[in-house]
């Protein structure tokens, strides 16, 4: 009596294992394009804060966030636009020429929270203007902070977030992921995150930390970009 045994020949196995390859390549490659359209979006964030700035100073002859209730009402009706509020050195003086406050800040308090509301209604940017809406602050492609502040330059200067940094403007981004760092910094600026004008330090830094080298960056740590304009 003859036993025929069933299986699979090389043929078959090698068909099956190519089929797997092809597979995995193709998923690869989608992440590796999902990774690139994020570092595009990050980019472009840090690119077109300038144009926020200069754009509403150009219109207006102040700075976003650096106007009185007057000034704003004259701009934009009354009512429509709020001011920071109240006047405290460093976070909400009008009219010196600065974007005062952490690029972070959370309240009307700061001349960098109401910033966004400022550039928005004067369509320069997209995005809500009720600063009560849960959507009201910016968020970059991972869903991390972004925002502006003024640098170290002129009168009332503060220190700067990322220590050593310098300019007259700097536009910082929260929750970047290692891998996505080393490519905006290399798009943006000299691949050093540890000078330069783009710089990083790890998520959850205190101001004035020191930067990050590029070698020590770690793909899977969380980390704050800032590029200075």
């Amino acid at each position: 009596m003859k036993n025929n045994q069933g299986g699979f020949t090389l043929v078959e196995i090698a068909i099956v294992l190519v089929i797997i390859g092809l597979l995995l390549g193709g998923v690869l490659k989608g992440q590796e394009l999902i990774n690139s359209a994020k570092v595009k979006n990050m980019v472009n964030d840090f690119r077109t804060a300038s144009a926020l700035v200069y754009g509403y100073q150009d219109r207006f002859k102040s700075f976003p966030g650096d106007q009185t209730q007057a000034q704003l009402d004259a701009a934009f009706g009354a009512g429509v636009a709020n001011a920071c509020t109240p006047q405290a050195i460093g976070l909400c003086t009008s009219n010196n020429g600065r974007v005062d406050g952490d690029w972070n800040a959370q309240a009307v308090t700061s001349e960098t929270f109401v910033f966004w509301q400022h550039v928005r209604l004067a369509n320069l940017a997209t995005g809500s203007t009720n600063i009560a809406d849960a959507n009201y602050l910016p968020r970059n492609a991972d869903g991390g902070r972004l925002g502006v502040e003024s640098g170290v330059s002129g009168a009332g200067a503060a220190t700067p977030f990322i220590q050593g940094m310098r300019g007259a403007f700097y536009v910082c981004s929260d929750g970047v992921l290692g891998r996505y760092v080393r490519q905006i910094d290399t798009t943006m600026d000299d691949g050093n995150t540890a000078g330069g004008s783009v710089q990083a330090v790890p998520m959850g830094s205190a101001r004035g930390t020191a930067p990050v080298a590029t070698a020590n960056i770690v793909d899977g740590q969380q980390y704050i970009v800032c590029a200075s304009l």
